[in-house]
């Protein structure tokens, strides 16, 4: 079983039945991350497994903390043989190290997980924040009201989402503009 194969069976088995939304966004997530073949090369597989695991630490049968993103990292650093990459694009995931620090939690992130390139991390920003729950796109000003509103303004996701704002746009703006140069690049003349 390759690595993309696997990362979709895991993350169906734990998330599709308990939690079948997150299921439906982990999906569109991966897509979205297929769709950045172009500018990932040989990290195109790597992205699209961490975008189909990204909201595994969800799961019940391994939500520890209540913080899904060190959950899912530390649950996937105990499976045999899984690219480091991943667990670090799992645990680094869309601003976490911000949502760490408002549960507390930032300096177990930071000491556990090193940051992963700054290149991927953009990319799964994008994915993450370019889909909607239900797993259709979306832009990232409505993914980001959509939290907001959700959770309310006033939560620990709440707060984390419109402090993590500025870096969600920015890493968004820097993917973009790397499509759009692969995407100049391979017009012809």
């Amino acid at each position: 079983m390759g690595l993309t194969e696997w990362a979709y069976s895991l993350s169906e088995a734990m998330l599709s039945e308990p939690l079948p939304r997150r299921w439906a966004h982990s999906l569109g997530v991966a897509k979205r991350a297929r769709s950045l073949g172009p500018i990932l090369g040989d990290d195109a597989e790597v992205l699209e497994s961490a975008a189909v695991l990204h909201d595994i630490g969800y799961s019940p049968t391994i939500a520890t903390t209540g913080f899904h993103p060190l959950d899912g990292a530390r649950f996937l650093r105990g499976q045999e043989g899984v690219d480091q990459r991943i667990v670090r694009l799992v645990a680094h995931h869309s601003c976490a190290l911000l949502e760490a620090e408002e549960r507390g939690l930032r300096q177990e992130l930071e000491t556990e997980f090193q940051p992963e390139r700054p290149d991927l991390v953009d990319a799964l920003i994008y994915c993450d924040m370019t889909t909607t729950p239900d797993g259709t796109p979306t832009t990232p000003a409505e993914r980001l009201d959509e939290i907001v509103k959700r959770y309310g303004p006033d939560t620990i996701v709440g707060r984390f989402i419109q402090r993590a704002a500025p870096e969600i746009h920015a890493a968004v703006g820097r993917v973009e503009a790397r499509l759009a140069q692969a995407s100049a690049g391979s017009q012809p003349m």
